[in-house]
C-alpha cells in the first residue's frame, strides 16, 4: 500500500477514535491524538502538539459540545474563561515547547498524564453539578 495513503488512513482512524472518545469521555487531543501521532506515526513531540492544537483551533468539537449543552451539561461562563486564558497562555507555552528538548518535553507530557490518572483514580472529588 502507498505509504502516504497509509499515513492518511492512520490519521483518519486516529481522528475517528479521538472523536468517539472525545464525545463519550471528553478527551481526545492530548490523551489520544498526541500519543498516536508520536508513537504510531513518528511525529516529534512538538509537531504532534502543534498539529493537535491547530486541529482543536477549528470547531471540531462543536457538535459534541452542542449535545452536552442541550443536556444542560455545559458551564458557558467557565468555558469562556478557560478559552480566554488558554488563548493567551497557550502562546507562551508553545514558545517554551519549541525551545525545550524533545526528550524532556515527551517525558514531561508522560508524567502529566500519569499524575492526572493517579489523581482521578485515587483522589477524585465528588462531581460538581
Amino acid at each position: 500500500m502507498n505509504p502516504e495513503l497509509t499515513h492518511y488512513l492512520l490519521l483518519a482512524l486516529t481522528g475517528t477514535v479521538a472523536g468517539i472518545l472525545g464525545g463519550m469521555l471528553g478527551l481526545g487531543g492530548a490523551v489520544i491524538i498526541i500519543p498516536a501521532l508520536v508513537m504510531v506515526l513518528g511525529y516529534s513531540q512538538q509537531t504532534a502538539q502543534g498539529t493537535t492544537l491547530l486541529m482543536l483551533s477549528l470547531p471540531v468539537g462543536a457538535l459534541a459540545a452542542f449535545q452536552y449543552y442541550r443536556s444542560g451539561q455545559v458551564d458557558v461562563k467557565a468555558s469562556l474563561v478557560l478559552a480566554a486564558t488558554f488563548f493567551v497562555s497557550g502562546f507562551a507555552g508553545a514558545r517554551l515547547a519549541n525551545v525545550v528538548p524533545q526528550d524532556l518535553l515527551k517525558k514531561a507530557f508522560a508524567v502529566m498524564l500519569l499524575l492526572i490518572a493517579v489523581k482521578m483514580l485515587f483522589f477524585d472529588k465528588a462531581a460538581r453539578a
